[in-house]
């Protein structure tokens, strides 16, 4: 369906979404033009689509609201009204039906951080002295230190790194570009791991990513999964059983530098979020650890 192609031709190049997220609105709007072709064939061609009743979207969302939780309900709408908001953008559409659907409420789910005694523990402790050892722990640091998303820690490029000023450019969703600050420990462990970059890279076989920083142990980019199994190690090596992403880590580090007495406004640009909305979810973790040291500080409150 052209219109489809089109609207995809929107998301990567006006919208500038990640390629992930482009594959994930398709998959969506595809779900959606599948359910007309076995419910209401008559909407599914390229001209009945675009007028789409109302009454037709709300029973689409009721049949796939059965088997969804209220996050990826909401993502499924959001789609339908962004694909109907470009076609009547390109007066293919008449008028976005979609914006009149409800999306479901569903409960806060607090963003998971780890404590600040429990990451330092794994920071300062021993890391194997080899090339992938040296490389996990300026992975680590650099993922608390920083907050950087997973995929700006895999696509991160060696030009990018300011070891003067301490500073690293990362590109985030939308590929926008910000600067962030490196701690000195990130430093560190990056200036160790780097001489053993270049063992690491001669022993890729294929076409080599010169400019890669993090590189696998065949000396590829190291992708998402990598760094997933990187954590998995190390927290297994601690004697930890706690099921950690890297996307915690992010979370820790705005956490506790809410906690420590930084303002919403440098933590939302530091973090690179489009919506300060999004930062505030981190006021509500910082309120559920001052309740929970309350609980075990006050004297009265520990009075059964």
């Amino acid at each position: 369906m052209r219109l489809v192609a089109h609207y995809e031709r929107h998301l990567a190049d006006e919208r500038g979404l990640s390629a992930h997220t482009v594959s994930a609105y398709l998959l969506d709007l595809w779900q959606f033009v599948a359910w007309l072709e076995d419910n209401h064939p008559s909407y599914a061609d390229e001209k009945k689509i675009a007028a789409v009743p109302l009454d037709l979207l709300r029973a689409y969302v009721a049949d796939v609201s059965e088997h969804l939780q209220p996050r990826s309900l909401e993502r499924k709408i959001v789609v339908l009204r962004s694909f109907y908001d470009f076609l009547l953008r390109r007066d293919l559409a008449k008028a976005n039906p979609a914006k009149l659907l409800r999306l479901p409420k569903r409960r806060r789910k607090l963003p998971q951080t780890m404590k600040i005694d429990e990451l330092f523990g794994i920071l300062e402790s021993e890391f194997p002295d080899t090339a992938l050892g040296r490389r996990d722990r300026a992975i680590w640091e650099l993922l608390y230190g920083s907050g950087l998303r997973v995929s700006e820690l895999t696509g991160l490029d060696l030009d990018r790194l300011d070891f003067e000023s301490k500073r690293v450019r990362v590109l985030g969703k939308g590929s926008k570009e910000r600067v962030v600050p490196m701690t000195s420990a990130s430093v560190e462990a990056l200036n160790s791991y780097l001489p053993d970059r270049r063992a690491l890279l001669e022993k890729c076989k294929g076409t080599k990513d010169l400019q890669a920083v993090f590189l696998n142990y065949r000396g590829g980019r190291l992708t998402r999964r990598g760094v997933r199994l990187v954590l998995d190690r190390t927290l297994l090596k601690a004697g930890s059983s706690r099921n950690i992403g890297p996307h915690v880590l992010r979370h820790s580090f705005a956490t506790h530098l809410l906690d420590a007495g930084l303002d919403l406004r440098t933590i939302q640009e530091l973090l690179g979020h489009a919506s300060l909305s999004t930062t505030q979810n981190y006021t509500h973790v910082s309120l559920a650890h001052l309740v929970e040291v309350y609980d075990k500080a006050h004297p009265h409150a520990k009075k059964k």
